[in-house]
């Protein structure tokens, strides 16, 4: 999988539309292998990031759990203390 593509679900405040977008134009990109598509695949490009958006905004929208939501700013300063500690400080 992407290192890009983070979880989004369980989140306070929810995952924006945005964030959504990006993880989804970040599967497109791994599955096609394109960075950025040609002229020709440009239409096929964007309609499969606009289906896979949908799709994850459903998908999101359509869980349930009973563990609280995350906090967005602990879990990034947990991410930061674990990158520090496998490649130290930059």
């Amino acid at each position: 999988m992407c290192r890009n593509i983070r979880t989004l679900y369980n989140f306070e405040p929810p995952a924006s539309q945005d964030e959504i977008r990006a993880s989804a134009l970040q599967f497109v990109r791994k599955l096609s292998g394109f960075n950025t598509p040609s002229k020709a695949n440009e239409a096929a490009f964007e309609r499969a990031v606009d289906q896979v958006s949908e799709a994850a905004r459903i998908l999101i929208d359509s869980l349930i759990t009973v563990v609280p939501p995350k906090n967005r700013e602990a879990e990034r300063a947990k991410a930061a203390a674990l990158s520090v500690k496998r490649f130290g400080p930059r």
